[in-house]
């Protein structure tokens, strides 16, 4: 069985029944035995009416009982050995399928990672966690097809060549019974086919309807919410219901078919020996031979019927997998360039926007989706022909990407654990680091409030936070990290005016002399920048300071000034915590709202921070947001 870290091999992702193959292919010898093993196992099965038939015609009916012993020692050496043989058998597949799961998992899992930011951009959750969890065990089952399913045909041959030497009409019989039953059974396989990959598609709508249901209910509920969010959830689970229904009886006729038409079919086979024995054209031995012959289709028939409708199944399944596997990251270039030597502008010629190094930049526009399209591309995290120091950026190594520009994206995960865990990185700062990050964020409060400070436990993405407690730890995580750029995408949205204005100030003094871009509507950040980049319609309309455009920009002024008779009012110098005259600016909001979906407490009184208090603060480390 496959090496949980093994390496699962390259799948083949032309199709779904190719990816089934190379599962087989994959452990090639082990499914070749389970073939073998169940062919024995089954062909002996119909071998028993045989050695029966030679008992009666060759001991009982003559009164031989030399040769009656010998043909019945012979029956109980071939059930002894045949249950063997079938402990064998359900131990192979049973192998054979756990391994294909393992290995579909790796693959899947593997891919996701290697997708990183790009797999939320490509498919939902929904459509992972259906892959992960339905998917990769519908196809595992499957390979039973492997042995029984193999078996039921080369038995099935062997029964018809078996009647041969005792009527010629019933081995043909036998030999058209099997299409017969094909051409009946077929067509439902198809549309089955069609039928599960719809509800297959419903089931992942429903999922992501019910992570974002278990991460956000709270919230749902404080805002009112909830019954919009119930009566969608329902009209969704009515219809995959309905989906189900429809999948059922094309299954329950599969099934019954399955079942009736090789019992219908065989019963004809044993009316037409009863026949041939009455005229006596075969002998008493061999009708029971014949009838023991029928029993004995009657597995193989079902396996057949039965490995087709799993076959049907699992090729939607595989589809689905093969569909996630053709996901792409961001391509990288043919021959990677080095990065500049030293810091340089970034240039997104799509929008007109240019960072200027070591300066904080701030880009402001009335849809909060076109500033995160210009951070994808300056964070290349899509395709475009943003520069880098006069270099395409699309053609600079990937990795010397990642290790200098860190896209701090306000909703990255947040994973379960103490929250030292959750801000360590790769590196291991320093004491005086982590203090700085922490107080830098504002996030003093947040380590003096979690029993055992840094070692206190958070729930998975935060759920024990609130939603401006959640984004400043996210903040803390990517200043320890200190790239030589920094996009941040609504650092201070869930922030009270207080702790937002306090952030604001201390982010511009930790990141003074690096490069940083903020995403940002509020006057208290705004006013903080060094070059304000006004965005209309994706573009940048304006450039200058927050005070230059609050003068000559109408459209920016109505956008983020809060205080529309005071839009003059200038914030004081960026050593105070909390200026008067930046609050007047903006309408100050007591409370830290948890505006993320995956809020577990709703919202939290936010005091801020408490400067100049409490013991150091302890080690976390920094992870890249993205």
């Amino acid at each position: 069985m496959i090496d949980a870290y093994a390496d699962p091999g390259t799948p083949d992702r032309r199709s779904g029944p190719r990816y089934l193959w190379w599962l087989v292919t994959r452990q090639a010898g082990r499914s070749a035995t389970g073939a073998v093993v169940a062919t024995v196992w089954m062909g002996l099965t119909a071998l028993t009416p045989y050695l029966l038939s030679r008992a009666i015609d060759d001991g009982l009916e003559p009164g031989d009982e030399t040769a009656l012993v010998g043909w019945t020692a012979a029956v109980l050496a071939a059930g002894v050995f045949n249950a063997w043989l079938g402990v064998v058998r359900h131990r192979t597949m049973t192998k054979v399928r756990m391994d294909a799961n393992f290995r579909t998992v790796k693959v899947v899992v593997e891919h996701a990672a290697r997708l990183g930011a790009a797999l939320a951009r490509q498919t939902g959750a929904g459509e992972v966690v259906t892959v992960g969890v339905g998917d990769v065990q519908t196809i595992s089952t499957s390979l039973t097809v492997v042995g029984p399913g193999l078996a039921a045909i080369v038995t099935y041959v062997v029964v018809a060549a078996l009647l041969l030497s005792v009527s010629v009409t019933l081995s043909v019989v036998i030999l058209l019974g099997m299409p017969l039953i094909g051409v009946l059974v077929g067509p439902l396989t198809v549309r089955l086919q069609g039928t599960e990959t719809a509800y297959r598609d419903r089931q992942t709508v429903l999922t992501a309807r019910i992570g974002d249901l278990a991460g956000g209910l709270r919230v749902l509920n404080g805002l009112g919410g909830k019954g919009l969010f119930a009566d969608a959830f329902r009209r969704d689970s009515g219809a995959l219901r309905e989906q189900g229904y429809r999948v059922g009886a094309v299954t329950s006729w599969i099934q019954a078919l399955g079942m009736g038409l090789p019992s219908l079919f065989l019963a004809v086979v044993t009316w037409i020996a009863a026949r041939l024995a009455a005229q006596g054209t075969i002998t008493i031995g061999e009708l029971v031979s014949v009838y023991g012959y029928v029993a004995a289709l009657v597995l193989p028939v079902y396996f057949f019927i039965d490995c087709g409708y799993e076959l049907s199944r699992a090729v939607v399944a595989a589809r689905r997998v093969v569909r996630f596997l053709s996901l792409e990251p961001v391509a990288g270039p043919p021959a990677p360039l080095d990065a500049p030597d030293s810091p340089a502008a970034l240039h997104d010629p799509e929008s007109g926007v240019r960072v200027v190094p070591g300066r904080l930049t701030a880009l402001a526009g009335a849809r909060s989706g076109d500033c995160e399209a210009v951070v994808d591309r300056l964070g290349r995290y899509a395709s475009s022909d943003v520069t880098w120091g006069g270099v395409r950026l699309d053609e600079v190594a990937l990795p010397q990407v990642r290790e200098r520009i860190l896209v701090a994206d306000h909703e990255a995960d947040l994973f379960a654990g103490t929250l030292r865990e959750l801000v360590e990185g790769r590196r291991t700062p320093d004491e005086e680091t982590i203090a700085r990050a922490v107080r830098a964020a504002a996030a003093d409060d947040i380590v003096l409030g979690l029993p055992g400070g840094l070692d206190g436990a958070v729930d998975a993405q935060g759920r024990s936070l609130s939603g401006g407690q959640r984004q400043r730890v996210r903040l803390v995580r990517a200043l320890i990290a200190d790239p030589e750029v920094l996009l941040a995408l609504e650092p201070t949205s869930a922030l009270d005016a207080h702790t937002e204005a306090t952030v604001a100030t201390r982010l511009r003094a930790a990141r003074s002399g690096r490069t940083t871009v903020v995403t940002s509507t509020s006057p208290l950040v705004l006013d903080r920048a060094d070059t304000v980049c006004f965005l209309v319609d994706g573009k940048a309309a304006a450039t200058g300071t927050h005070r230059e455009l609050l003068g000559t920009e109408p459209g920016y002024r109505a956008l983020v000034a809060r205080d529309l008779e005071e839009p003059d009012t200038a914030t004081e110098s960026d050593s105070d915590p909390a200026p008067a005259s930046a609050t007047a600016t903006a309408t100050a909001t007591d409370t830290d709202t948890a505006t993320s979906a995956d809020s577990g407490t709703g919202p939290k009184t936010d005091t801020g921070p408490t400067v100049g208090t409490g013991p150091p603060v302890a080690d976390p480390g920094a992870e890249v947001d993205r």
